[in-house]
């Protein structure tokens, strides 16, 4: 587990924790946005509030003789057995009255009409004459002398009954209801289920989002239905992104810490008479060693394309680019690479371990493990084996085995700081805090120019809310970075995330994660880290322009999917709020209660 993956795991933990105060903290701050259309509360809300689940009237009799045989197809309306397709026949015996008769009424008499005729279209719906009562609420609607949002309503719900359901239609009469009474929750509800359906799912988002907060919360399945659809939007949307995007190198911080977790190797000695491709493959491992890794993928690309002349430099080659080639996020160029590397030099024990990474990626952890057995068949002295099995019985939360990994790795050479580092921290998350933190003291004083033990130790204490000393690590370990260049931020990151959950300290947080993008501007986790505390304090603008870069920088589909998914329920809010700008102040109330 490198820093950067410990960092975002805790920034997804703090989010999780504080998710409900986060999405209303945002919706109540977005009034601040610019832009927001002024909102007239309709003089028909109190018709929509006295529905009185006007769908359930009629049959009162029966309620506790059908109770056993309940649909969910309308969740927010009247609750049916499921039923099969009524013949289309169905027809209102009841001629409807001409214009002519229709004006021919007084107001109360045509009120009494369509409320009668409301009342027959209720009764056809608990029948399950879906098409009959549908009929009933039209020449309600026709001969109500004042629009009533709760026939638009309910004859939407007929819709939603139909066989097959008429999304469309659902979707048009709840507009019409919603013209009318703008907070008609049944009405939201039953609009974002058509639109879901219709797979319109920035719009069901939005409806769904409405109805949570003005339920304040409430209703859990209108919760579940907000997470669902942003579930399905974000994974269509990163399923086009990846489509058509090109692939290309994440941050200098993330791909530092990746190649920072394998020891370093000497390079490889030249044949008597080296081809173009073999010098060109010198030069692409000494850019690596020199950190230049843009410089480095395009001159191993090069040299793979000039040709190799000896087996071991291909060998080295293939690893080399199937390392990019993972970091970019082309899994399947990256085991090809991989498994080419091996087939031409089997002891090269590397590719192996990067093997392992690749089915540990894809989530095949048999695959994973016998990867490991054959690195081991080749060469069982070589330490990156025990070392990076260890993060994999770490990811899998196996602590007291990924101990041992990583015992067995600094046996073999405890010259390498993450081996220590690592070790630290599963017999942290194994229980044993008392022999974590003497590793992690031992690690400091064999290691005291290296900022890594530093960072990782004020991660620890962090989390056991020992503030002031985890703040003093991330100093020291930020201090000990600059002498370096480039520089990783990610001491810096945390140090904000430590200030912010000590004493509340936004702006110092903010202040950290900004310098850290002045250094490093795709550095991955000062990005999400920013978005995250922008979106608490309701700088819903500043958190969608992070969120946006998050999904620009974001790696793999894993990634993509999660900055998507705040990116989206951002936008959602930014709509309530344009519709509802006048719950601005409920709203910042609710976000103190939750957060």
């Amino acid at each position: 587990m490198s820093s950067d993956e410990s960092v975002v795991d805790r920034i997804s933990s703090f989010i999780s924790v504080n998710k409900r105060g986060i999405v209303i903290g945002a919706a109540a701050a977005a009034v601040a946005v610019g832009g927001v259309a002024y909102y007239v509360a309709s003089s028909r809300a109190s018709g929509a509030a006295a529905d009185e689940e006007s769908l359930r009237e009629g049959k009162k009799k029966d309620k506790k003789k059908k109770k056993h045989k309940k649909s969910t197809r309308d969740k927010d309306g009247p609750i049916l057995e499921e039923r099969k397709p009524r013949a289309t026949e169905e027809s209102d015996d009841d001629p409807p009255l001409t214009e002519e008769q229709i004006q021919a009424l007084d107001t109360s008499e045509r009120k009494t009409f369509a409320a009668s005729l409301k009342q027959k279209g209720n009764d056809a719906y608990q029948d399950r004459k879906f098409i009959l009562a549908a009929q009933y609420y039209t020449r309600a609607i026709a001969v109500s002398p004042l629009p009533e949002p709760v026939f638009y309503s309910n004859r939407a719900a007929c819709y939603v009954s139909m066989e097959p359901p008429q999304h469309e239609m659902v979707v048009a009469d709840c507009d019409e209801a919603l013209k009318l009474d703008s907070r008609y929750v049944k009405a939201l509800n039953r609009r974002a289920t058509a639109l879901e359906a219709l797979e319109r799912y920035e719009d069901a988002l939005r409806d769904y989002t409405a109805a949570t907060i003005l339920g304040k919360f409430q209703n859990d399945a209108a919760g579940r239905s907000v997470e669902r659809v942003l579930e399905k939007l974000s994974k269509k949307k990163a399923a086009e992104i990846l489509a058509s995007r090109e692939r290309r190198l994440p941050s200098h911080t993330f791909v530092s810490a990746y190649f920072s977790a394998f020891r370093p190797r000497p390079l490889p000695s030249l044949p008597e008479n080296p081809s173009t491709g073999d010098n060109t493959l010198i030069l692409a491992l000494e850019a690596l060693g020199a950190l230049d890794y843009a410089h480095s993928f395009s001159l191993v690309n090069e040299a793979i394309e000039q040709g190799i002349s000896w087996e071991l430099g291909s060998a080295e080659a293939l690893n080399l680019r199937g390392t990019f080639n993972f970091l970019v996020g082309d899994t399947n160029g990256a085991k090809a690479d991989f498994e080419e590397s091996v087939r031409l030099v089997p002891s090269l024990t590397q590719s192996w371990v990067k093997i392992a990474s690749v089915h540990m990626e894809q989530g095949d952890a048999d695959k994973t493990f016998e990867s490991f057995d054959e690195a081991t068949k080749h060469n069982a002295s070589d330490p990156d084996i025990y070392y990076h099995r260890g993060q994999v019985l770490f990811i899998l939360n196996e602590f007291d085995k990924a101990a041992e990994n990583y015992t067995k790795s600094t046996e073999l050479d405890n010259t390498f700081v993450f081996s220590h580092i690592q070790l630290a921290v599963a017999q942290y998350k194994a229980g044993d805090v008392p022999k974590s933190m003497a590793t992690f003291r031992r690690t400091l004083k064999a290691f005291p120019e290296r900022s890594e033990p530093q960072n990782y130790y004020g991660e620890l204490l962090l989390d056991q809310q020992r503030f002031q000393d985890a703040v003093e690590k991330f100093d020291r370990a930020i201090e000990l970075e600059r002498l370096k260049k480039p520089t990783n931020v990610l001491p810096l990151v945390n140090k904000g995330l430590a200030l912010f959950q000590w004493k509340q300290d936004m702006e110092a947080a903010e202040r950290c994660c900004n310098e850290a993008l002045r250094t490093d501007p795709e550095c991955e986790a000062a990005v999400a880290t920013l978005a995250q505390l922008s979106l608490q304090q309701g700088k819903i603008d500043v958190a969608v322009r992070m969120f946006e870069r998050h999904t620009e920088l974001a790696r793999n589909e894993p990634e993509l999917v999660n900055a998507l998914t705040y990116q989206y329920a951002s936008y959602a809010q930014l709509k309530f709020i344009e519709h509802y700008p006048d719950l601005a102040g409920q709203l910042r109330q609710m976000a103190r209660a939750m957060a």
